[in-house]
């Protein structure tokens, strides 16, 4: 049997997690808005994973949704991304929530704060490398966020292996140095050292908007396990997407299970 959520808003321990579906904790948590804070992956969780960043889709009702649940509780409402703020804003507009981008490089405590930087920007000479590197390669798609820069291969999985031999390679190099290699749903990212979803969660948690309350994540990969891992040292609930992750208490099917089990906690439908 799976151990207690310890200090939980509500007793998620009258059965195994097992036998609780993702839904149903969801809803338990968020019966005590006062008490929790609720921190949301965006791709693979929210929307849809699409063959390009640029091509996800953002369905009717889903800002709806989070326009209510942020209100109902009281702003404790974040968005933890491996896409810069800025993006998330365009995305979502004219929806504005506290978030963190870049997989923490970067964040704001609520809607209307500065937006503040956890780390620098990747140096000009290795975002020049990495775009040397993609262009090498028909089929890879290459993002630069400042931050961090991401090599998508959704369109040519054939090279994973290739391309991250030619990562590694990059980053042993003497300008890779204080850099790190994340990889993700068909994407490789680098990203500064000491920057992960986790360290993301605790720095909006230390904020007057979240500090009290007990947290509640939900991510979809790889880059969400540091954050779902955190959640049971806090008190606090993680549900993975997909698949089961080191310490989710339960996992949703995919983002449209997600997307509806937020609109019915928040009075909508999924259309």
């Amino acid at each position: 049997m799976s151990r207690p959520v310890p200090r939980g808003p509500v007793d998620t321990a009258m059965a195994p997690h097992s036998e609780v579906s993702a839904t149903a904790l969801l809803n338990l948590w968020l019966s005590r808005p006062q008490q929790t804070a609720v921190f949301l992956d965006v791709d693979g969780t929210l929307l849809d994973i699409a063959e390009s960043p640029d091509a996800v889709i953002v369905p009717p009702g889903l800002l709806d949704a989070l326009k209510q649940l942020h209100r109902r509780l009281d702003g404790a409402l974040a968005l933890i991304s491996g896409r810069p703020v800025e993006e998330l804003d365009r995305l979502l507009q004219p929806l504005r929530l506290a978030a963190s981008g870049g997989h923490g490089a970067h964040w704001r405590e609520t809607g209307d704060s500065p937006l503040r930087r956890a780390t620098r920007d990747l140096p000009a000479c290795v975002r020049v490398q990495l775009n040397a590197l993609a262009n090498r390669h028909v089929g890879i798609l290459a993002e630069d966020k400042g931050s961090s820069y991401a090599l998508h291969y959704r369109c040519a999985p054939s090279l994973a292996a290739e391309l991250r031999v030619e990562l590694q390679a990059l980053l042993r190099a003497p300008e890779g140095a204080g850099l790190q290699l994340l990889k993700g749903k068909q994407v490789y990212e680098v990203i500064g050292e000491g920057v992960d979803k986790a360290r993301a969660v605790q720095r909006l948690m230390a904020t007057p908007g979240f500090t009290g309350r007990l947290p509640l994540y939900i991510g979809d990969d790889v880059t969400d396990e540091p954050a779902i891992a955190l959640m049971r040292t806090l008190g606090g609930l993680g549900l993975s997407v997909g698949r089961a992750m080191p310490g989710a208490s339960a996992v949703f099917s995919d983002a449209e299970q997600v997307r509806d089990a937020l609109m019915q906690a928040a009075g909508g439908h999924h259309r």
